[in-house]
């Protein structure tokens, strides 16, 4: 589609006052975003419908030609101009690790200004609050590589930005959507909704944004990541539980296919990334009809397209 080559065009040559105009089009759409007929937004929780195709992309972390190809298999923006019902949500982790991240947000935002109620920004722990970013924070440098010394306004912006996107995305009696792990103390729902304003002080956040599953435990460990934690099949059950859920697909953690499942099938992990410096052979992402329950995520597995 015409639009969506003009998006990677644009990505390629686009300028700091340009790419700035962008950031700031998007933090206006995510400040004033509202609940809608199809959308319900409580703190920074999305609710979904179960209704309609949803596309749901794992880490990027600067991976250009992936995100072309995820964009151009699934006819994204041809379907929402023909008025399709179809939402893209982003698990996070959009840049980082890669030459070509400012191409991949300009691309992304660009997405979310032209079709801002079927684009989903959630927030991953590269685009965290600055006391939980992921260390080495090499974005500043890929900046600097696009905009020279107009860089720090870029960061700037864009780091106001993220504090924007959203935390998660639920699907009631189906699927909830974030892109590390279980905020293992959560009581509520208004944890999940309210985790940014709760943290510090409370580790829902944290754990959101950082933690990963892991067989064989009960409960929560430390993690190797030096934040979130390690958590349990226990874990995962009270929260899906708690949410009214029955899989969990987040993003985070790569692998070699692009995409593993957990927890006697009620976690699905997406990667969209491929290569260096992760090595995953495979990219992967989901794309599904949300009108279809499933009581565990290996049932979804024909949904899951690998490139």
């Amino acid at each position: 589609m015409e639009t969506l080559a003009a998006f990677f065009n644009e990505a390629s040559k686009v300028n700091s006052k340009d790419f700035m105009k962008r950031v700031n089009q998007v933090d206006r759409i995510l400040s004033c975003e509202k609940n809608s007929t199809d959308m319900q937004i409580t703190g920074r929780l999305v609710y979904l419908p179960p209704k309609g195709e949803v596309i749901v992309v794992g880490d990027l972390h600067g991976d250009i030609d992936s995100l072309h190809e995820i964009l151009k298999e699934t006819d994204f923006a041809e379907k929402c101009s023909s008025g399709a019902q179809v939402r893209l949500v982003f698990l996070g982790d959009y840049g980082d690790r890669g030459p070509y991240s400012p191409e991949v947000y300009y691309v992304v935002l660009s997405l979310k200004a032209m079709f801002p109620e079927s684009v989903v920004l959630l927030q991953g722990n590269h685009e965290g609050p600055e006391d939980l970013l992921a260390n080495p924070h090499d974005l500043p440098s890929h900046l600097q590589r696009k905009f020279g010394s107009d860089w720090r306004t870029v960061y700037k912006g864009l780091s106001a930005l993220f504090r924007r996107f959203y935390t998660a995305v639920l699907v009631e009696d189906n699927m909830m959507m974030l892109h590390g792990g279980v905020p293992s103390k959560a009581k509520t729902v208004d944890d999940v909704a309210y985790a940014f304003e709760k943290h510090p002080a409370e580790p829902h956040l944290e754990e959101i944004l950082w933690s990963d599953p892991a067989e064989g435990i009960s409960g929560t460990r430390f993690s190797f990541r030096g934040a979130g934690r390690l958590f349990g099949e226990d874990v995962t059950d009270a929260f899906l539980r708690l949410v009214n859920a029955r899989v969990l697909v987040r993003g985070h953690e790569p692998f070699s296919e692009g995409y593993a499942f957990s927890h006697g099938g009620k976690v699905l992990t997406l990667f969209s990334r491929k290569g260096p410096p992760y090595g995953n052979a495979r990219g992967a992402y989901l794309q599904i009809d949300l009108s279809k329950k499933v009581n565990l995520a290996t049932q979804i597995i024909a949904n899951i397209k690998q490139f």
